[in-house]
This record gives structure tokens, sequence and C-alpha cells, in this order.
């Protein structure tokens, strides 16, 4: 088992760095999977416990100028590996501005990944910072809970409204109740709404739009202007909503009518799938 790799673009080496810091945000710990032509970071609270479940992909050759890897075997050739979020994100921090950053996996008494920052210094020599993150092997016999998750059909699509707003409406809304309930039509229409027993608070958007095929294929026969809800739990969103740094190519909201949520978000060439059950 094997994986090193590199990164000499400033500007993929900063895209890498922001999305880090997203995991980070989002998760934990969490599962990084590397296969010879993607990573995905992974985070799978069993729905059914009631915890999210994130799944984000990257194509590798969007990012490193090198990269190899051997998996576990020849026909299974992926690495899983479980490491705590913030570790990585700290470790690249100190990569802003570097000459190139290398990834490696190694055994230092334990499994490590070593992340080597390469930085230039005032007398334009360079200077290596080095970074081992505590990881644990994932065994084979474990992966079949660590695959991208299945996403039922849903009962409204719907583009989302612009991130930052929402996530100052869902800040507000916190102060007052835990629960918030999400609802959209195919209208273009999704509503925010927090109940009290002392009060009722809705945030309206309007002509978001909805992606073509949802609105056409599989709900002609229904009423437009009917809503699909679901009651989550306002930590989760304001969660998902924090990190988010940067506004996406494309964000679409899918829900399964009193089930989950389901965000969908595109970053250049990086997608971030993102699931909350409904409370029950």
């Amino acid at each position: 088992m094997k994986f090193r790799a590199k990164i000499v673009d400033g500007a993929c080496l900063n895209h890498f760095t922001r999305i880090s810091n997203m995991i980070a945000k989002l998760a934990k710990t969490c599962t990084l999977r590397i296969s010879p032509d993607k990573l995905n970071f992974i985070l799978c609270d069993k729905l059914a416990n009631g915890g999210v479940s994130m799944w984000c992909e990257l194509e590798q050759e969007n990012f490193f100028n090198e990269f190899q890897m051997e998996g576990v075997s020849a026909e299974n050739n992926e690495i899983y590996l479980e490491l705590t979020s913030e570790n990585l994100s700290r470790a690249l921090k100190t990569a802003q501005n570097a000459r190139a950053l290398k990834i490696k996996l190694t055994n230092k008494h334990f499994p490590c990944l070593t992340v080597s920052v390469e930085l230039l210094s005032m007398s334009s020599s360079s200077r290596i910072v080095t970074h081992d993150i505590p990881i644990k092997v994932i065994p084979r016999k474990l992966w079949k809970d660590l695959q991208e998750p299945v996403v039922p059909d849903p009962d409204v699509s719907i583009y989302l409204p612009v991130l930052k707003t929402m996530k100052s409406v869902v800040e507000k809304m916190k102060n007052i109740s835990n629960h918030l309930v999400i609802e959209a039509n195919l209208d273009g229409e999704l509503n925010l709404k927090i109940e009290t027993e002392l009060v009722c608070v809705t945030t309206h958007f309007k002509d978001l739009g909805n992606p073509p095929l949802a609105s056409e294929s599989t709900h002609q026969d229904r009423n437009v202007e009917h809503m699909a809800e679901v009651h989550i739990d306002i930590r989760k969103l304001l969660q998902f909503l924090a990190g988010q740094q940067v506004n996406p190519t494309k964000a679409l909201c899918n829900i399964v009518n009193n089930k989950m949520v389901h965000f969908d978000l595109l970053h250049e060439d990086v997608s971030l799938q993102y699931f909350i059950p409904a409370l029950s």
C-alpha cells in the first residue's frame, strides 16, 4: 500500500486548501478514499441514527502534478484512511505561497499522512515544514459502509439561493428554535420556517428555478405549487452552510418529503453531496 502526491501549482494548492478547510467545518473526523483517479472525503454517520452524511469528490489530475498510489491489492486498488479533518486543514494552512506541497503515506511508529510544505525564505533558499498526521487504515471488510450514498428520487429539486444570504437567515432563526422546516415546490419557491409556541417565522425565496429534468419527467401530473417539506435539526443545516466558503458554481437542494434533504454542490471541479435526515 503506497501513496505519494505533489502539488506545485499555486492556484491548485489554494483550491485544495479551501476544500480541506470546508471539510474540517463539516466533519470532525472523515474518511479519505484514495483511488487512481479520484480523492474522496467521506462522512458516513448512519442516516438511520439521525446522522448526516457527506460525499466530496475531486479528480486528482485537476490538482496534482504527480500522483502515485498502490491500493491494498491489484483488484482492490484503493486506500481508505480515517483522519481528523482539522489536522489536515491545519497542516495545509502553512502551505500558503508555498513552492510545493507533498503528501505521502508513511509509517512513523504509527501510520501517518505526512504533509511536507516547501516554503521560500527571504534568502530565496527554501525550507521544508513537515506535518505528520496520525491516521487509521480502514480494513477492506469495512469499505462497504463507505460507498457513495444512494440518492432516492426527490419529490422536489430546486436551485438554492445565495448561500451567504441563506446562512444569515438560518443563524437568526437558530436563536429562536432548534428545529427548522425546509419546504420547496416545482415553481421555484423555497421557504425556511421555524415555529415555537410563541412565534412563527418564515423566510420566502422566489424564482429560484428548478432543474429541467426534475420538473419535466416524473412530475408532469403534479401541482407545481405543492410543497414538499422536511423537518430538520437547524444546527446541522447551519454547519453545512458555515462550511461553504466560496459560492458554488451549482447548488441544488433535493427534498424527499418528510425523509431527508440532500444538498448537491459543485465548486469548479469539486462536487459535494451533503445529506441531512428528517427529525423523527
